[in-house]
């Protein structure tokens, strides 16, 4: 796409530009993300939840009409201001349930990313340019020879309006918001102390302030997961810049259709992953186990991935084409190299989707459970999202611009085409490092404990 737009002077710039763009959602998303979130503390997550929604259904359309990279920047950038869904989904899930199935529903979110991603991806790759993949499908529809990434962005917003329709018909509010408080009355008959609740089963809970809030346990939670989401932001960059560059820059060689089938396949075990083995895990040895874990996975992901260009570039020489997975039934024709590639591959992309899928389950649940009470889910879940949002700006530049430095000069290991991967390697270990400074008690939901006061009759 970025390199149609033809902003790009060279092939080996395309990386900056494409990571600009990835970027630009975050940079918006970290405006507003924190006022997304609190203001579900006081209005409500329903309503929050619906807008966020159609700002995504006109960001994609605009999106998937854009023939500049002015244009397809400003529906990123829209897209990241009205992105406050998932700080406040995160809400959503804390508050309808209990501690028999909080893991399995806080699993359920990198569940829905993770399906979101690789799906969101696969279609992409698919469904990008219909005219020229599928001529026999689509090649007379003229919307789409004007509009080549119309049509993926059209599947985004089918799902987006299924989405909405859920959302008004099926949702209800979940922020229980507490009655209005009256003075008691004093009778001859009765008294009424300071302890005593206004209304019979109402809680009173108060917001507590941002510095009430930051207590070095939150801060050392929120400086691990920044570095690991800065880890997790570049690889996500790096990966379809790594596939989709030649053999000779140290990448694969694939085109978009081999990008978009090597995801999907490293998704299969996400269903199991979310709903089975993390709740078992998380039961048995806590959130903190888990995430520490997953981090774990991660670091040889980010080491061995790079030198599969070796065997590509081998392949490239003896069939001087692409490597290029069209079909899946051109699998029964491979070669021994190419499957050897494949199965590579695959195999180091499940081991990053079980990494992610129980690093992020883990800060989430995190998260979470370092709210004093239900009133401040809100803010709790908008500063990790901050938090992530942040490294979402820094990490695809950072990688975009570290790729196309290393495939330009000649220098040996680590700094040649390994340096963006190692670096995300470095930072992950570092992030690892964070949490043994974290207490096991936060492994337990502190918002749980807030019991409402009993009434008595004096």
């Amino acid at each position: 796409m970025v390199a149609d737009f033809k902003v790009a002077k060279s092939p080996k710039d395309i990386a900056f530009y494409a990571s600009l763009l990835f970027a630009s959602f975050s940079v918006c998303q970290t405006m507003t993300v924190m006022y997304w979130g609190r203001l579900s503390d006081r209005i409500g997550r329903r309503p929050v939840l619906m807008i966020g929604l159609t700002g995504y259904l006109v960001s994609f359309l605009m999106f998937g009409v854009s023939r500049s990279f002015a244009w397809a920047l400003t529906a990123r950038c829209l897209n990241g201001l009205l992105a406050g869904n998932v700080a406040v989904i995160k809400s959503v899930f804390a508050e309808i349930s209990d501690d028999t199935n909080r893991a399995r529903m806080m699993a359920l979110l990198p569940l829905m990313w993770n399906i979101g991603s690789v799906g969101g991806a696969a279609i992409g790759g698919l469904f990008a340019d219909p005219v020229h993949q599928y001529p026999n499908i689509f090649g007379d529809v003229k919307i789409f020879q004007v509009f080549p990434y119309l049509l993926p962005c059209l599947i985004g917003c089918s799902i987006t309006v299924f989405g909405l329709a859920m959302g008004i018909f099926k949702l209800e509010e979940t922020l229980v918001r507490e009655p209005p408080v009256r003075k008691p009355t004093v009778s001859s008959s009765s008294l009424a102390t300071e302890a005593t609740a206004l209304l019979p089963g109402a809680e009173t809970i108060k917001q507590h302030t941002v510095w009430d809030l930051l207590t070095p346990t939150v801060i050392r939670v929120m400086s691990t997961n920044v570095v690991m989401c800065l880890a997790v932001a570049m690889c996500d960059q790096a990966y379809p810049i790594f596939a989709a560059s030649d053999p000779s820059d140290g990448g694969l060689g694939f085109a978009s259709r081999g990008i978009g089938i090597s995801m999907a396949i490293s998704s299969v075990a996400v269903l199991y992953l979310q709903l089975v083995a993390y709740p078992r895990l998380e039961r048995k040895h806590g959130a903190l186990w888990c995430y520490r874990k997953g981090q774990i996975m991660l670091i040889p992901f980010c080491l061995a991935l790079p030198f599969l260009s070796m065997l590509a570039s081998r392949l490239e020489a003896s069939i001087n084409s692409q490597v290029v997975l069209s079909m899946p039934s051109t699998w029964m024709n491979m070669t021994a190299d190419e499957l050897v590639l494949w199965v590579l591959l695959i195999a180091l992309l499940l081991a990053r989707t079980t990494g992610m899928v129980l690093a992020f389950t883990s800060i989430n649940l995190l998260t979470v459970n370092l709210a004093p009470s239900k009133s401040d889910l809100g803010f709790m879940n908008g500063a990790q999202q901050l938090a992530m949002s942040a490294t979402r700006i820094i990490g695809p530049v950072l990688a975009g611009s570290v790729w196309s430095w290393s495939i330009k000069h000649t220098f040996l290991y680590p700094f040649n085409s390994h340096l963006v991967w190692v670096l995300c390697a470095v930072l992950t270990g570092l992030s690892l490092q964070l949490t043994y400074k974290i207490p096991d008690s936060v492994n337990t939901f502190a918002a749980g404990s807030c019991k409402p006061q009993s009434t008595e009759q004096v």
